[in-house]
């Protein structure tokens, strides 16, 4: 590392002491969705192969979480793997799949926190649905943050998913069409999400620049606050991060006014 270099590391850390510094810690958002982008990009400005990129982005995720674990946050939702990659080449998908498998195994020897998985287990390879469950049962007592793995992920999907387990759970209750079509409400769906029982995210960061949902978490979002970050997710920084919680913290949310 060259002078040059480690000037600007020593500037972006004494700015980000700053921006914490000047945090108002009563306004962190208790729930954070990441939409993770742009891992293949940044390989390909660092003329590296896309499975180095997924790898990069993949390292970044603990220290991610472990900025996280400094605040309030109580939950946290990583996007890893939504259903329309599953069309991306063979060759990307199968070292794709390894790593984020290896996430899941890395989060839950952790030790910090609880894993749980929002997705449909059934598009996953068998391996993967295992490595899922044993993650969830191993971190089960955990009591630190909440962390959502949304693999096989994708919103339409999470609400058809929900209908269709509300349909079955009043078929098996002996509800008829007519008593459920009366008694469907907000919370109903609510209770049949990959989510029930955690609160909505107040906040979703999506790196890379791109500024759309592309399908995360329609339901949940409803009111969530958005923040979109030029930098591509490998290059990810602490003064990012704080830059979004700063962000989140100065907005005046009114719902219904």
């Amino acid at each position: 590392m060259n002078l040059r270099d480690k000037l600007r590391g020593l500037l972006v850390r004494l700015y980000a002491r700053r921006v914490e510094g000047h945090l108002d810690t009563a306004q962190v958002p208790k729930h954070i969705g990441v939409i993770m982008d742009g891992n293949r990009r940044w390989a390909k400005a660092a003329g590296s192969s896309t499975v180095h990129g997924h790898r990069a982005g993949a390292d970044k995720i603990e220290e991610f979480l472990g900025w996280c674990t400094e605040t309030d946050v109580e939950v946290v939702t990583l996007w890893l793997l939504s259903t329309d990659n599953f069309d991306r080449p063979k060759e990307e998908l199968v070292p794709l799949l390894g790593i984020i498998e290896d996430v899941v195994r890395t989060l839950a020897a952790d030790g910090r926190w609880r894993v749980h998985h929002v997705g449909t287990p059934d598009l996953l390879p068998s391996g993967m649905q295992t490595t899922l469950k044993e993650a969830e049962e191993a971190t089960a007592h955990i009591d630190g943050i909440v962390v959502n793995v949304a693999i096989g992920y994708g919103g339409r999907q999470e609400i058809a998913d929900a209908v269709r387990s509300m349909l079955l759970d009043a078929h098996e209750k002996g509800v008829s069409m007519d008593e459920l079509a009366e008694a469907v409400d907000v919370d109903m769906i609510g209770r049949h999400l990959y989510t029930r029982a955690q609160p909505d995210p107040d906040l979703v960061i999506r790196t890379s620049g791109e500024q759309r949902l592309s399908g995360f978490m329609l339901w949940q979002t409803a009111h969530s606050e958005y923040y979109f970050c030029e930098v591509f997710w490998p290059a990810f920084r602490k003064v990012d991060f704080l830059r979004a919680l700063r962000d989140y913290a100065a907005r005046h949310r009114r719902y219904g006014g």
